[in-house]
């Protein structure tokens, strides 16, 4: 990676998404100086958009939320789940674990760019449209950057943080990545003008919908403040077999076997193309090296059922900038102990809850009739994005915790 005088930064920052604005922003209120490489140009579309109360803890932490607020985002206090008849609700505002109750549902394109837009007000560079096409950690780190005009050229920094999401950078370039532990699921969604009358559904949460065949069958409704909404069907790869290659037919088609999203969704407009993700998941093998540490998506993506990926990749910027300005400031960190290990805990907890979703023993907890209003508010607050609270026994020890709740809710059901 040759090249006369590189140019030098303190910190890179690989893409400007959230976890990218959130940890440029942090670092530059500490008083170093940061750059931000986008690949692409704000605003973009991406999907990750019913946000989790724990996200505002950090959007508040980079300075950020008086913005948020009056962006005119749709307020949502919650999430629903349904399954044919069956019916629940979680209220975020009632919830084991301090912090932010009420959050918002985001057009991600807008969304972004006003984090992105507000870190560039508190003085962080941001280029778009320059890719990162090599990288090199033997020595300083050094990263070489494509300009959108084909043009490419050389900086060297203290330290890079990985936040490019699904382009997964330094796991690519350094050869980090590893396969994720989940079957391969894929997803199909798109934006319609929703034009909802039931007075049942609520706006302000999230409405998780359950096949009525399928357990491992799941839909996503996210309305936003417009009048439309976000929907998406969750299924196996081989669940798509044989519902042909017309995508928006074959999310009505999905939507039209689930009675109660039928319902609500009768005088939907589809006036938008269905898209398509596929093997989402993933992992790598360290979450750091000499000269980088990987946030949010560059390291790993669950599932999206409990919409968690945007409160990780913002729990791991926060995390990772307050290690690093310590860093840069000269003292001896450790990367694994003080920053691996702890956003991996909340994570697995998260991973529990998903397992736990898809093999059914989590939907019996969230749709069992007595349960008991502290556990719901434990369990509430890991919905609500508080996965990290070890003092919510439910997150201290997420899997013996549901597999003995799930036994109770089957054997009392």
């Amino acid at each position: 990676m040759a090249s006369v005088n590189p140019e030098q930064r303190s910190v890179i920052v690989i893409g400007a998404g959230p976890s990218g604005a959130i940890a440029a922003a942090l670092l530059k209120r500490k008083g170093h100086d940061v750059l931000i490489l986008e690949r692409q140009r704000f605003p973009r579309f991406s999907i990750g958009e019913s946000l989790l109360s724990h996200c505002l803890d950090f959007v508040e932490e980079a300075g950020m939320l008086e913005a948020l607020q009056a962006a005119g985002f749709q307020t949502k206090h919650g999430a629903a789940f349904g399954c044919d008849e069956q019916y629940t609700e979680f209220d975020f505002r009632d919830k084991f674990t301090p912090g932010h109750g009420s959050t918002y549902q985001v057009q991600r394109a807008d969304f972004d760019k006003l984090l992105a837009d507000q870190a560039e007000l508190q003085g962080v560079e941001i280029r778009y449209e320059e890719e990162i096409v090599a990288v090199d950690f033997s020595a300083r780190p050094r990263v070489q950057a494509r300009r959108a005009d084909g043009s490419e050229y050389s900086l060297e920094a203290d330290f890079v943080l990985d936040a490019s999401g699904y382009g997964r950078v330094l796991p690519r370039l350094l050869d980090l990545e590893a396969p994720s532990s989940f079957p391969v699921r894929h997803a199909v969604f798109t934006h319609i003008e929703d034009r909802i009358e039931d007075p049942r559904f609520d706006r302000e949460k999230i409405l998780i919908t359950t096949h009525p065949e399928h357990r491992d069958v799941w839909y996503w409704t996210i309305p936003f403040s417009n009048g439309r909404c976000s929907l998406g069907v969750v299924a196996a790869r081989e669940r798509f077999d044989g519902r042909g290659e017309d995508l928006d037919a074959c999310l009505k088609q999905f939507v039209a076997e689930a009675p109660n999203l039928r319902r609500i969704l009768g005088n939907a407009v589809w006036d938008t193309p269905a898209r398509l993700i596929g093997g989402y998941s993933a992992n790598v093998k360290s979450l750091h090296g000499p000269g980088f540490a990987l946030l949010g998506n560059a390291a790993e993506f669950l599932d999206p059922v409990f919409s968690s990926g945007v409160t990780i990749a913002m729990r791991s910027a926060s995390m990772a900038a307050g290690l690093l300005d310590r860093q840069l400031r000269g003292e001896t960190c450790d990367w694994e102990q003080d920053f691996a290990i702890p956003l991996k805990r909340g994570v697995d907890t998260f991973r529990a809850y998903v397992e736990g979703w898809y093999d059914g023993s989590f939907q019996d907890v969230i749709y069992y009739p007595k349960a008991q209003p502290e556990i719901r508010r434990m369990i509430c607050s890991i919905l609500a994005g508080y996965a990290w609270d070890l003092n919510n026994p439910y997150v201290a020890e997420p899997k013996r915790r549901l597999r003995v709740l799930a036994e109770l809710c089957a054997q009392t059901a």
